[in-house]
């Protein structure tokens, strides 16, 4: 999971607290790290904990568990993240799997390209554990997340976490603002205040694209 989404969950969560009703919350797996099962380079995994480091330094309350370098072979390979929360969305519980890897891999410092992982968290939020293991390796989970992969990179989304406020079938990027969630939703008050003034009956929904 990408350790800036991590950082961005505090401000994110403020600011969906704040959005109005009529703006649909659409989540995409943006994909980042396609599957392999070969060790880290040394060099990823030191630029990795610089970028802990980073983060920690510039947003307030997050922290890492840099045990996980010492106790995993780490493996750069998000899409097992991703595969495990388009299954838990199929049980309703989406937002909660992604909480879930994140203490997981983050606090716990579990590997969250692992399959134990993911069906520990299962366990965890309460989902069908037997279920959730057949949908995290079955075709049509794949193929979700080929598609969502493919939406992102219409969105213009290449980079992680990435918000964009569609409205009346024009998409406008939102600038993330991992401190203050208030710019974020004045921006996009003021963008559908604009859009919306030669249109009527607004068709709208923020994509918050993660990996």
């Amino acid at each position: 999971m990408c350790s800036w989404c991590y950082a961005f969950s505090r401000s994110w969560a403020a600011l969906q607290a704040e959005l109005p009703e009529d703006i649909a919350i659409v989540y995409l797996a943006g994909g980042l790290a396609p599957d392999t099962t070969e060790p880290m380079p040394l060099s990823m995994r030191h630029t990795i904990q610089h970028i802990w480091q980073r983060i920690e330094q510039a947003v307030p309350g997050v922290s890492f568990n840099y045990d996980f370098w010492s106790r995993n072979t780490p493996i750069r390979s998000t899409y097992p993240a991703c595969r495990a929360v388009l299954a838990a969305r199929k049980q309703h519980a989406e937002s909660d799997m992604v909480r879930a890897i994140n203490r997981a891999y983050y606090q716990k410092a579990l590997n969250p390209s692992l399959p134990e992982t993911l069906q520990g968290c299962a366990q965890e939020i309460g989902l069908d554990a037997a279920v959730f293991g057949r949908d995290l390796i079955s075709p049509e989970i794949e193929d979700g997340l080929q598609h969502e992969i493919r939406q992102s990179q219409q969105l213009d989304a290449y980079s992680y976490p990435s918000l964009r406020l569609v409205h009346n079938n024009a998409i406008f990027p939102i600038p993330i603002d991992y401190l203050n969630h208030r710019t974020m939703r004045d921006e996009i008050n003021r963008t559908i205040r604009e859009a919306t003034l030669t249109q009527s009956a607004p068709d709208q929904g923020l994509f918050n694209t993660w990996a």
